[in-house]
């Protein structure tokens, strides 16, 4: 019995959230007593697994096949699927990214489980993990409780857990080989969806000023990127400020725009609505 934290790369290096789901099996095994492990794909996962067990962890999976050469959802699930039966965690914790939404409800039902999609929180209570997530658009949490054995399988969304404070560690690495059928993999992946260049990645801002309707002009928003020069913070919006063209769209926080999780996040000019919430919350 352990907690697993399935890590994902992607565009040459990490996805910054594999270690917020590390550190959230790291908080969530301590309280069940249980060791945290993490598991790497890829057709060679030596070097990667070795990078993450420099991490603060007990074990790190180096799941390894010729088909995890490029993401499919039928590899993904197959190597994860041997993975978890043979290693039998207790709570299996990924990344809310799109690759995880595309294949982590099928892994899931493989068990007879449900994918909790999203988790905003988890805590352990009563010796049980308590996942919590969010309803209408954020208007509602909601604690979740497990009435089934495991293993449970839960995504977890960005900036909710911190990944700065984990120490260097030196956990050993253990080879793992599904031995993936080739004929279970139908998808044939095209190249990958690539997003048009932003000028600023706001989901990585420890600081961030935004400013809304209230600020009323242009002017109104040279005054904010004044306060955010002071402030060594990336300047961002609410989606009226992009829609008059006050700044580039790129820089909208909300459910139609970036999810941000800085250190300080300073409104001005924002009315709260709920569409902004969900993105800033």
């Amino acid at each position: 019995m352990s907690v697993l934290a399935v890590l994902e790369q992607g565009g040459g290096g990490w996805v910054s959230a594999s270690w917020e789901a590390l550190a959230a099996a790291r908080e969530v095994a301590a309280g069940l007593g249980l060791p945290a492990e993490a598991a790497v794909l890829a057709p060679e996962a030596r070097a990667a697994a070795a990078e993450a067990s420099m991490r603060t962890v007990d074990r790190v999976w180096a799941v390894q096949d010729p088909l995890l050469a490029r993401y499919t959802p039928e590899a993904w699930t197959g190597a994860l699927e041997a993975l978890v039966r043979s290693a039998r965690p207790s709570l299996v914790l990924f990344p809310h990214t799109y690759q995880v939404r595309d294949y982590a409800p099928r892994l899931a039902a493989r068990f007879g489980q449900a994918l909790v999609s999203d988790v905003i929180r988890l805590r352990v209570e009563n010796g049980e993990p308590v996942p919590t997530r969010q309803y209408f658009q954020g208007k509602l949490n909601a604690d979740l409780r497990f009435t089934s054995a495991g293993p449970h399988f839960l995504s977890l969304q960005a900036g909710s857990f911190r990944a700065g404070g984990m120490a260097e560690g030196a956990a050993p690495v253990e080879i793992f080989e599904p031995r993936l059928d080739p004929a279970a993999v139908r998808t044939v992946p095209g190249e990958p969806f690539r997003e048009s260049d932003r000028a600023v990645d706001l989901s990585a801002a420890a600081r961030i000023v935004a400013a809304g309707r209230g600020v009323r002009d242009q002017e109104g928003v040279r005054l904010v990127e004044q306060l955010a020069a002071a402030l060594g913070a990336e300047v961002a919006a609410s989606r009226p400020v992009c829609d008059n063209g006050w700044l580039p769209i790129e820089r909208q926080v909300g459910s139609s725009g970036q999810s941000v999780a800085p250190k300080l996040y300073v409104a001005v000019g924002i009315s709260g609505a709920i569409q902004h919430l969900v993105g800033m919350k």
